[in-house]
């Protein structure tokens, strides 16, 4: 039996056929040719291909459809494309349908050969057991946003195209990096993190390109940059709208071409990595505002992932927390202490601004302060109680017909007096107060209330069930 990888290549170019059968037999790989749309699904149907390289034009089509004929019939099966210069967004639109990577014409023959390194090394299946199990390890909760996450991850991970991940700050985008590297076929190369934040920008081109010895003042030896540190996994750059204009040139340049030139070298280095960028920052934005490369931008914008907020799946807050209390137990070889439902219902009633960062923070925190056999309200208030973003004045709210955007810094309780009962009671008052002129100006709309105030809906209804002021009513718009 015939133990040679089979390639189809799919392109109207006789002399570019020619010259990847070369490279590719080289490497030991066997190839079918086909010049047209028709040829290539014919021998789709009469082979089994251990991978396909398309051309994006060809004479009765076109790569796009060949690849969602391949998705229906043999969707297992990886597939790059062939790009020319000025095809940048069709080739982004065939990596969004699935295309493992695209090559750019002329060919490099040495990116070829490691495409197809990784093509052919790639998992067959991507739902396998030791996989879901990863998932769920990194990834704790089980709210729809979450599951949605782990179904996107999967065909992420197949892919080579560069990854965006955009969430706020705390949502974990480092961990989503993180599994999208150990998912994929890069798993056993390095996943290198970079905070582009971080790093001095005079520092900035040494620490990703590397520099030679007696390239400036200081460089007493020759030091590998952080990109070729990479070579054969993943690259993450979070917070790379902090890259200066001038940073990301040079940048595009290394993803584009995957070689990369050390400062002071007079050779260039070929380098093969994935990147993975994120920011909290809107990078659209930052685009019109010229403070961002708009092919920057497109190159590293291919494939997104969305983080939620953890104030978007709170059903997940108390397995989260259940989840830290055992982690943190473990790593400093105490005894796990279960939370009281004081504590529980405090937790689901926070607001979180700082996500799941905050909510590790929190445990963290109340671990170290218990001395009690379990963990209370009082273990998780030992810093200023944080309100949830309030956008309605009480003193003024009761008296307007329409919503009150004041912001939250305005809300000025200071000259209240503290009622005998104590702080908690004080709080509670307030809260109430709020949550009746939100629902009186919304005209009872819990939905559009829970929008002003900046929550759930299952959140404020909580909070109405606690103060008695929940119906049973069904809810329309």
């Amino acid at each position: 039996m015939d133990s040679q990888p089979l390639v189809l290549l799919v392109d109207d170019e006789e002399d570019l056929c020619t010259l990847m059968q070369m490279s590719l037999s080289r490497m030991g790989v066997k190839t079918h040719v086909a010049h047209r749309l028709d040829q290539a699904k014919h021998a789709l149907s009469k082979h089994v291909y251990d991978a396909c390289l398309t051309d994006l034009n060809l004479p009765d089509g076109n790569g796009l459809q060949l690849l969602d004929w391949i998705n229906e019939h043999c969707p297992s099966l990886p597939v790059a494309v062939l790009t020319a210069y000025g095809n940048m967004e069709i080739a982004i639109a065939a990596l969004k349908a699935g295309a493992f990577d695209f090559v750019s014409k002329p060919i490099n023959p040495k990116h070829l050969e490691q495409l197809l390194e990784k093509a052919l090394n790639k998992p067959i299946a991507t739902d396998l057991p030791i996989q879901d199990s990863l998932e769920h390890k990194m990834l704790i909760g089980q709210s729809l946003p979450i599951q949605q996450l782990r179904k996107t991850l999967k065909k992420v991970a197949r892919s080579q195209a560069p990854v965006f991940i955009t969430g706020e700050s705390g949502t974990g985008k480092e961990v989503v990096a993180n599994l999208v590297h150990r998912l994929s076929n890069r798993n056993e190369g390095p996943f290198i993190a970079i905070n582009c934040g971080a790093i001095p920008t005079e520092l900035m081109e040494s620490e990703l390109f590397g520099h030679k010895k007696g390239s400036f003042s200081g460089a007493t030896q020759d030091k590998q940059g952080l990109i070729q540190s990479a070579h054969g996994g993943s690259l993450f750059l979070d917070e790379i709208a902090e890259l200066p204009l001038a940073m990301q040139v040079k940048l595009l340049r290394a993803v584009q071409e995957k070689r990369i030139r050390p400062v002071g070298s007079d050779c260039e280095i070929d380098v093969d990595f994935r990147v993975i960028s994120a920011s909290h920052q809107d990078l659209e934005a930052l685009v019109q505002q010229g403070r961002f490369r708009q092919d920057l931008f497109f190159r590293i914008h291919v494939m997104d992932l969305v983080l939620p907020a953890l104030r978007e799946r709170d059903e997940d807050i108390l397995l989260l927390a259940q989840h830290f209390i055992q982690r943190i137990s473990s790593e400093w070889e105490i005894s796990a202490k279960p939370l009281t439902e004081r504590a529980k219902s405090f937790l689901l009633n926070q607001y979180y601004p700082g996500n799941v960062r905050e909510l590790r923070n929190i445990i963290e925190r109340a671990m170290t302060l218990c001395d009690d056999d379990s963990i209370d309200v009082q273990h998780l208030q030992s810093s200023p109680l944080r309100q949830p973003n309030l956008l309605i004045q009480p003193q003024t709210a009761l008296n307007n017909s329409a919503v009150d955007t004041t912001s939250p810094s305005e809300i000025n309780v200071s000259s209240r007096k503290l009622p005998e009962e104590g702080l908690e009671l004080y709080l509670e008052t307030i809260e109430k107060e709020i949550l009746l002129n939100a629902l009186n100006i919304t005209h009872w709309n819990r939905t559009l209330a829970a929008k002003k105030l900046g929550m759930s809906f299952r959140s404020l209804r909580y909070r109405l069930k606690k103060f008695g002021l929940d119906t049973e009513d069904e809810e329309v718009g």
